[in-house]
C-alpha cells in the first residue's frame, strides 16, 4: 500500500475509507491532494465500497486551494483542472460502489468531489455549494453536469449562479443528498450501508454498476473539455481579484 501525505487510507471487509486529511485547510484540494486521492482511488478499486470523508469535523471538502491557484500560469491552471476531472471521472466510473460522508462544508471542488459518488450522506451541519462565481471562475471539475443530473437545471443554475451555500435540511428537499444524519452517526451509518452494499455485490453481478452511467448519463462527458478551458482561465480571474489564500470558499462566510 502506497504512503500518502494528505489522505489517510483505510481498508477492512471489503470496504475501504479514504479521509482527506488537511483539517487546518479545511481540507482544502491542492495539486499533490488530488493526486493521492487518485491514486488511493485506483489503489482502493478492488474492493466493493469506497467511502470517502474529510478529517476534522468542520470540512469534508470546502474546495481547492487558493493559496496554490494564486501563482498559476494559465496553462498550470488547465492541468490542475484536470487533475479534478480525472479524479471524478474515476469515481464515477469505478467497479465498486462510492460513498460520500460530507462532514461539514463541501464547497467547490469538495462538492463536485461528492457529486461524482453513487451515494451521498450529510452531517447535520453540512453545507454544500459551488462558490466559484463569487471568486470569478466556473467550477472546473465537471460539476456543473453532474450537478444538474442530480438535481435538475433550474436548482442547479440557482446555486452556480449566485454561489449560495445550501443547508443539510435543503440538500435533502432537491435531492442532493440520501440522508442527513447528526454529525456522530454519519461515518457509522455510512459504514453500515457499505455493508449491505459489500454483501448484494456478491450476490448481484457486479456489471450492476455500470448500467447506470451508460444508461441515464450518456453524455456525461460532453461538457468535460469546456470545464478544463475554463478552468485554464482562473489564474487570471483570481489574480485580480484580492483573494485571502486558502480553500476556494470566501471565508468571511464560514462560521466556525
Amino acid at each position: 500500500m502506497a504512503t500518502y501525505e494528505n489522505i489517510v487510507v483505510e481498508r477492512a471487509d471489503q470496504i475501504a475509507t479514504i479521509t482527506v486529511n488537511r483539517p487546518r485547510s479545511l481540507n482544502a484540494l491542492n495539486s499533490q491532494t488530488l493526486r493521492e486521492l487518485t491514486m488511493a482511488v485506483r489503489e482502493c478499486a478492488d474492493e466493493r465500497v469506497i467511502i470517502l470523508t474529510g478529517a476534522g469535523d468542520r470540512a469534508f471538502v470546502a474546495g481547492a486551494d487558493i493559496s496554490e491557484m494564486l501563482p498559476m500560469t494559465p496553462w498550470a491552471a488547465r492541468e490542475f483542472s484536470e487533475l479534478g476531472h480525472v479524479l471524478t471521472a474515476l469515481i464515477e466510473d469505478l467497479p465498486c460502489a462510492a460513498i460520500a460522508a460530507v462532514n461539514g462544508f463541501a464547497l467547490g471542488g469538495g462538492l463536485e468531489l461528492a457529486v461524482a459518488c453513487d451515494l451521498i450522506f450529510v452531517a447535520e451541519n453540512a453545507k454544500l455549494g459551488l462558490p466559484e462565481v463569487s471568486l470569478g471562475v466556473t467550477p472546473g471539475f465537471g460539476g456543473t453536469q453532474r450537478l444538474v443530473r442530480l438535481v435538475g437545471k433550474i436548482k442547479a443554475k440557482e446555486m452556480i449562479f449566485t454561489g449560495d451555500m445550501i443547508d443539510a435540511r435543503r440538500a435533502l428537499e432537491i435531492g442532493l443528498c440520501n440522508a442527513v444524519l447528526p454529525r456522530e452517526q454519519l461515518i457509522p451509518h455510512c459504514r453500515q450501508i457499505a455493508e449491505k452494499i459489500a454483501l448484494q455485490l456478491v450476490r448481484v453481478h457486479p456489471g450492476i454498476l455500470p448500467l447506470f452511467s451508460s444508461g441515464n448519463d450518456a453524455g456525461r462527458h460532453i461538457g468535460a473539455p469546456e470545464n478544463r478551458r475554463c478552468g485554464s482561465l482562473r489564474r487570471t480571474s483570481l489574480q485580480d481579484r484580492e483573494v485571502r489564500p486558502g480553500p476556494a470558499v470566501d471565508r468571511r462566510r464560514v462560521v466556525a
